[in-house]
């Protein structure tokens, strides 16, 4: 097996980028997900919300982190976090330490997004003393794990078997298949069967430079519909009812990639086309 796509998302559901290789950090690739979109009360804002929000692109410069948009020119949010007003925000029900990027982004995502339901939308970075801890639930006994404004882990591993099948089921319905982005993955794979991913455990380089734990089944949610190039939406309801059709486990729901922790290689560099162990 062998990794076939490195993904970072440096604002939660804006525009991904993808890398040739990436560092690995604790609370996931470097750079992915610090900063995400909050409302007026600090919730967070998703294109569960706003469809929109995947036309924004995102790019990382030596010193900023910029954004673009057809409806405004490109912004640059400086990665140095200097002189930033600390707030309270909230994913799901976690309550996380942030930094306020300030009265000109907000204006910015004004101009391109518009409004939710009345309320503005303000750009955040991740405190970067703050440790959001992630749920101990599916962690084996004694381990930990953190992450940043990740729904729930620090990364997202998929397999381009699986999507495979995935679009086998989706035409076979007459449907249209569905390109890996619409799951939104860090890592992607190649060289397993499909589903292979769910009854591993781990996954490590081959020369064990570093291992992640695969500790969790990742349910999808209406986000799978979002076209990420141009944030529309053609199907509505699809893949995600595919997904569900699919799904054998007892929960239910639809479910595609497996959520992970760092067990093992904190600041080593993977890269796209780097062999591949599971267990």
């Amino acid at each position: 097996m062998r990794i076939t796509q490195l993904n970072i998302y440096p604002v939660k559901s804006l525009g991904g980028i993808p890398l040739d290789e990436a560092r690995l950090t604790a609370e996931g690739l470097a750079w992915d997900r610090r900063w995400m979109v909050i409302d007026d009360v600090g919730r967070f804002v998703t294109q569960r919300q706003l469809p929109a929000m995947a036309g924004v692109r995102t790019h990382l410069e030596d010193n900023a982190l910029v954004l673009s948009h057809p409806k405004a020119g490109p912004l640059r949010v400086p990665l140095a976090a200097q002189g930033r007003e600390r707030l309270s925000v909230y994913v799901w029900e976690d309550r996380c330490d942030a930094l306020d990027e300030g009265a000109e982004v907000r204006d910015w995502l004004g101009r391109v997004l518009g409004d939710l339901r009345g309320s503005g939308l303000r750009l955040v970075r991740f405190e970067p003393d703050h440790q959001r801890r992630v749920e101990p639930h599916f962690l084996a006994s004694g381990e930990q794990a953190h992450t940043g404004f990740a729904d729930g882990y620090p990364f997202l591993v998929t397999s381009t078997a699986s999507l495979a099948e995935v679009n086998r089921r989706l035409v076979a319905k007459g449907l249209e298949p569905v390109p890996m982005s619409r799951f939104r993955p860090n890592l992607v794979i190649e060289g397993a069967e499909p589903f292979a991913e769910d009854g591993w455990r781990e996954l490590a380089a081959a020369d064990g430079r570093w291992r992640l734990g695969l500790r969790k089944p990742c349910q999808r949610c209406g986000i799978t519909a979002v076209d990420q190039q141009s944030g529309e939406i053609h199907v509505p309801g699809e893949p995600l009812r595919t997904l569900v059709e699919m799904n054998r486990r007892l929960a239910p729901g639809g479910y595609f990639g497996q959520n992970a922790i760092l067990l093992a290689g904190e600041e080593t560099t993977l890269a796209v086309s780097d062999d591949l162990a599971a267990v």
